[in-house]
């Protein structure tokens, strides 16, 4: 008549990767420096409000806010309107707001319109580009003072 009720599966003892785990113990090296998977913003996809990644990601959507990221690609179909900040900028599609990037590739369905600041800017025929193209400066390390380099005792 009656029956033992079946135990639930205990969802804290679900272990994650090392590299996903928040804990603070030291992580394999190897698993630190293994590529990480681009993040997709998919064509049928519209977000409003920023975007911030230490990796990959790809927008074939509607992004409406600042994108904040490693790598960055707009697919054909895709469109940012904010501010693009990232190491590597590819843009197939359209940015509506400055870039500030170490390199741009604008490809030839692009079209952007703002300011480029960039170490390498590539155009390719066909690319529309509106706005200013300003040559990145990375700031100098700061000098040793004199005084201090000759080792005062």
């Amino acid at each position: 008549m009656f029956s033992k009720p079946t135990p639930k599966p205990d969802n804290r003892s679900v272990s994650l990767p090392m590299e996903a785990s928040s804990s603070g113990g030291a992580a394999d090296p190897a698993a630190r420096n293994r590529p990480r998977p681009a993040s997709l913003l998919a064509q049928n996809l519209s977000v409003e409000g920023s975007i911030q990644s230490d990796s990959e990601v790809q927008i074939d959507g509607l992004v409406k806010g600042d994108v904040r990221v490693e790598k960055l690609a707009v697919g054909e179909t895709g469109r940012i309107e904010g501010q693009v900040t990232a190491e590597t900028v590819e843009v197939r599609g359209r940015i509506t707001g400055g870039i500030v990037a170490k390199l741009v590739r604008l490809y030839g369905s692009a079209g952007v319109e703002g300011d480029i600041t960039a170490e390498q800017l590539a155009i390719e025929p066909g690319a529309s580009f509106e706005g200013r193209s300003i040559k990145l400066q990375r700031p100098k390390p700061a000098a040793i003072p004199a005084q201090t380099a000759s080792g005062a005792s």
